[in-house]
């Protein structure tokens, strides 16, 4: 007997089948393509920074904002991924398209990292110094070209992975809705495996074989998870596009431009409305600015079909009005990920000037990363197996916490990891000056202090990413408009391209204005002779400054609960009658 969803299809076009479609099958196909996505990334990101400075002899501020712009502009490509797939694409092609792309860009990379003639010549090493020539701007630019295909096919896989795995799952039946409650934890605990993989297995793989052969590792696993995503074709649900968002949103801000001046009506039943839609959204009062979109005025009574550019419905306005209260929360969430963007900048550099023996194996600097993903996998676990029972127990909110809450959460594990760092880099400079007055003259050696010390910052930031990056899913998907779920995503990805944006012009800036009148630069070409302590205690102020502003955005943010309802009444529907016709 067939149980169809209410809202998804098969890859045929029909109603799905609740019994052969979609559920944890059909959402873990899906995830594979994610899995071998972080692997991916995480091996490039945290190994940038070594490379950078290391085979392109670039100075370490420099280093450090080639890794932010490339994290950076990776996650604000997931924000056009999100348009493309709620526009024309959807959310399947999306993913299959972009993975292609990834899969490409990883092996562009294999290639210029392969050729001797896209790298410059080892550095000369004498009693005094070592004498370095830099990377010139052609190979910088083949680096940074196949950097960025890669990130093309990142911020396409992102913005629809997530979108796609929650289709599988139907909030109109309360059995699947309550696997959606655990979807996004056990969703971020999954990928987390690839992030793993990717700072240990691949990162060694980077520093002992070759940094070709870990890149092209990671094209082959693409593709052969790319192949399982497509046998799992005829097993998804599709979601059917609802339009282009953009040009949705731009409607409505333009209609509300025009009739600016036009009064608001006595009665609600002047706003317009079309009933012909299978939902339809109650008007709020929140941003009633843009409710001037959907007046009725004389001009609009005489045209046979609504111009959407001076009339839009109540339905349109309200889903702009959802995606503009979204604004506040995004924009309190960048600071955390400038604190992340630290962990693969310069936490890596300070990692590679420090002790990394374990035993008798010598731990890559990129590798202590896994202590961030330790941090994150051990807290999901946590949190899935002892809070949510005791929350289904004794709490009468059995979702456990609100997104919001594990938002709030990751803020604050971000000013305790920059204040963990700051302490860290203190003791490391001291260690440097006491060995200086011990009459030894290259500082620039490994530290007799164990890199172990780091431990702290990379947990604290690992907790803080398990709660917020889990909330943010949570809360973009959830709040935004039901055809707009996929750029929701790439909105809430967008704070990690912002994150690392703004540590690059933090970098810049301090750099700039701490170097003036011949003071020491806090970020100095070398790490140690760096002031990298302070630079983390102004990351630590700003984090605090930041987490007010979001507490108070919290406060006053209301819950999308826009009350769908086919036979929703509230508004009366003015029909705007045909034109006569004069023959």
């Amino acid at each position: 007997m067939q149980s169809l969803t209410s809202d998804a299809v098969d890859y045929k076009g029909n109603a799905a089948d609740r019994t052969r479609t979609g559920g944890w099958v059909s959402a873990a196909l899906i995830l594979g393509i994610e899995v071998c996505e972080r692997m991916a990334t995480m091996g490039i990101v945290v190994n940038i920074v070594t490379y950078v400075v290391g085979t392109m002899h670039l100075p370490s501020a420099t280093a450090s904002n080639v890794a932010t712009n490339f994290g950076g502009s990776s996650y604000l490509f997931c924000l056009l991924g999100g348009i493309l797939a709620d526009t024309f694409f959807g959310r399947y092609w999306t993913i299959v398209i972009f993975a292609i792309v990834n899969a490409l860009g990883t092996c562009m990379l294999a290639i210029s990292t392969a050729l001797p003639q896209l790298r410059p010549p080892p550095c000369i090493a004498s009693a005094l110094s070592n004498k370095c020539e830099e990377a010139n701007d052609f190979q910088m630019g083949v680096f940074n070209l196949a950097l960025y295909v890669y990130g093309i096919g990142l911020g396409g896989i992102k913005s629809s992975i997530s979108g796609l795995g929650t289709d599988q799952f139907d909030q109109n039946d309360d059995k699947e809705k309550a696997h959606m409650v655990y979807f996004f934890d056990r969703f971020y605990l999954i990928i987390s495996i690839g992030t793993l993989l990717g700072v240990t297995v691949l990162v060694w793989i980077q520093d002992q074989k070759g940094r070709s052969w870990g890149y092209g590792i990671s094209s082959v696993a693409m593709i052969l998870a790319l192949a399982v995503f497509l046998s799992g074709t005829k097993r998804y649900r599709y979601k059917k596009r609802a339009g282009n968002p953009i040009l949705q949103i731009l409607q409505v801000l333009v209609a509300a431009s025009k009739k600016r001046n036009v009064p608001f009506p006595s009665t609600i039943s002047f706003l317009h409305e079309d009933y012909t839609q299978e939902t339809t959204i109650s008007r709020t009062e929140k941003y009633s600015c843009l409710d001037k979109a959907s007046i009725i005025i004389e001009e609009d009574m005489k045209r046979a079909t609504p111009n959407p550019w001076r009339l839009c419905t109540v339905t349109r306005v309200e889903e702009v009005k959802m995606m503009v209260g979204l604004i506040p929360i995004w924009a309190s969430t960048i600071m955390f990920w400038t604190v992340y963007a630290q962990m693969a900048s310069f936490s890596v550099q300070q990692a590679s000037a420090m002790d990394r023996h374990l035993g008798n194996f010598m731990i890559p600097p990129g590798s202590y990363n896994v202590f961030l993903i330790g941090g994150i996998m051990i807290t999901l676990v946590i949190y899935d197996r002892i809070f949510m029972p005791l929350f289904n127990k004794y709490s009468k909110r059995k979702q456990g916490l609100t997104s919001l809450q594990k938002i709030g959460i990751g803020l604050f594990f971000s000013i305790l990891a920059m204040g963990a760092a700051a302490l860290v880099e203190t003791r490391r400079l001291s260690t440097i000056n006491a060995k200086a007055k011990s009459s030894e003259t290259n500082t620039s050696a490994i530290l007799p202090m164990s890199a172990f010390f780091l431990l702290p910052q990379f947990i604290f930031v690992g907790i803080g990413n398990a709660f917020i990056y889990a909330g943010q899913l949570d809360f973009f998907i959830t709040q935004s408009p039901k055809g707009m779920k996929a750029m929701g995503t790439g909105l809430f990805l967008t704070t990690l391209s912002f994150g690392f944006f703004v540590s690059t012009t933090l970098v810049t800036i301090v750099k700039k204005v701490t170097g003036r009148n011949g003071r020491q630069n806090w970020l100095a070409r070398g790490i140690n002779d760096s002031r990298l302590d302070y630079f983390y205690w102004l990351l630590a102020v700003l984090s605090l400054v930041n987490l007010g502003f979001f507490l108070v955005c919290a406060i006053k943010y209301k819950p999308n609960n826009p009350g769908e309802n086919a036979d929703n009444r509230q508004l009366v529907d003015v029909q705007i009658p045909p034109k006569e016709d004069n023959m």
